[in-house]
């Protein structure tokens, strides 16, 4: 038999008490009342131990229910989250059934949610949101079923502002190397081939001329000094490849080639 020599208050509904045998034990209030708990009380070893089982249960679904407060959780962050804690095994198999009871834990819904934030908020496609949510422990089902939301119009609006902010950021490269990484970009934000070649389709696709020579020479120069150290006939081929590689046409390499070899000559 131990005896209660204190019981202090301590964070959110919770107590500490502590046992005349050093033991602490932490219940919260709704264990203080139903076992009347006081200073100096008594209490047989089969007691404190129905005491420690409910209060695990307890203490466990008390702090699920604060993690749950903040944001909305999936089944697998919650077991983590209780395992974090300490919680037992069969306790947290408890407290997630009854949470789902309560309506308080739904892959489903939190998949929806997670989808509808995402449409509206990021420029993610529904490859990189299904990868995702499959880290949040959401099942292939679910995510199937959530992503559904996502249609391909939606898609494709999203797909074309990231688009059209890359083009406008990446002035001063070819055009065709632009539509590239405009196509990389999309591909790596988790959008399909079908919807990228719609959400370009809107795009210039193709520049003056001349103002694509400009760009050339800008990229050329630079590489004409950088190249600078080898002998012309080496000089000029690496120049080629890496403009040709930068996506402008031949064409215009060789103009710009022609015009750096009269320089040389002047």
């Amino acid at each position: 038999m131990l005896s209660i020599i204190r019981i202090t208050k301590d964070k959110g509904p919770f107590y500490q008490i502590d046992f005349s045998d050093g033991e602490s034990l932490k219940v919260s209030e709704d264990i203080l009342v139903r076992y009347r708990l006081l200073k100096g009380q008594e209490l047989e070893n089969e007691t404190i131990e129905e005491i420690k089982k409910n209060s695990g249960f307890d203490f466990g679904l008390q702090q699920a229910l604060n993690y749950l407060s903040y944001q909305l959780r999936t089944e697998k962050e919650i077991r983590i989250y209780l395992k974090d804690k300490e919680i037992g095994q069969e306790d947290r198999h408890k407290i997630v059934d009854r949470l789902k009871e309560l309506g308080l834990i739904n892959d489903l819904t939190y998949g929806e949610s997670y989808v509808r934030t995402n449409m509206r908020l990021s420029d993610k496609g529904p490859k990189k949101l299904a990868m995702q949510m499959q880290q949040k422990g959401l099942t292939p089902e679910i995510i199937e079923q959530a992503l559904e939301q996502y249609t391909f119009e939606d898609q494709v609006e999203n797909a074309h502002q990231t688009a059209e902010k890359t083009y406008n950021k990446n002035y001063g490269k070819s055009q065709k190397e632009l539509l590239r990484n405009i196509q990389q970009r999309l591909m790596t934000k988790g959008f399909s081939s079908d919807v990228i070649q719609e959400a370009i389709e809107a795009l210039p696709k193709e520049t003056d001329p001349e103002e694509e020579y400009e760009l050339l020479v800008q990229q050329g120069d630079k590489l004409w000094r950088k190249n600078s150290r080898f002998e012309s006939k080496k000089r000029k081929m690496k120049v080629k490849q890496s403009l040709y590689q930068k996506g402008f046409n031949l064409e215009m390499i060789q103009r710009f080639i022609l015009e750096k070899e009269e320089e040389i000559s002047e």
